[in-house]
């Protein structure tokens, strides 16, 4: 780590202790040639990821626009803000796992309407209405009847 009062490239680290987000490692430096001290941190780097729209355009990774569909789709529903940053946290640990750097929107979409079901039904179908685009009414009455089926089995 290069000095920033000396421009020196050796320093000794005096204390390091994780930052109170505990995103990234403060460091306290001292510099072994003019023995100023300094402050740096250590944070990962990560890569930018793309998501594969349906109409095979790529647009980085937002974790707000997942919010902001659970947003949309939890309204007036007894969903906890706690429960829909739970399901972005749960995307995003997928998407940072994904073994390329492209996520297709389908394998998010699909994540979010998984966890959601698990939650609060009407807010699973009023996000499912929107993200599976039902061509007409019979594409979401057949979509309704294959959920309810589904619950009866379960």
């Amino acid at each position: 780590m290069k000095c920033i009062f000396c421009g020196c490239e050796e320093s000794k680290v005096l204390d390091s202790r994780n930052t109170d987000e505990l995103n990234a490692i403060r460091r306290r430096r001292e510099c072994v040639k003019c023995g100023k001290r300094f402050t740096t941190y250590e944070t990962i780097e990560t890569t930018p990821i793309l998501v594969i729209k349906s109409d095979n355009s790529r647009q980085l990774f937002s974790r707000e626009k997942i919010m902001n569909g659970l947003v949309k789709a939890c309204e007036k529903r007894p969903v906890t803000s706690q429960d829909m940053e739970d399901i972005v946290n749960k995307v995003e640990r997928m998407v940072h796992n994904h073994t390329t750097q492209e996520v297709k929107s389908s394998e998010i979409g699909e994540i979010v309407m998984n966890e959601l079901k698990k939650i609060d039904e009407v807010a699973y179908v009023r996000f499912a209405s929107v993200y599976k685009r039902f061509k007409d009414i019979d594409n979401f009455v057949d979509f309704l009847h294959e959920f309810e089926n589904a619950i009866k089995r379960n």
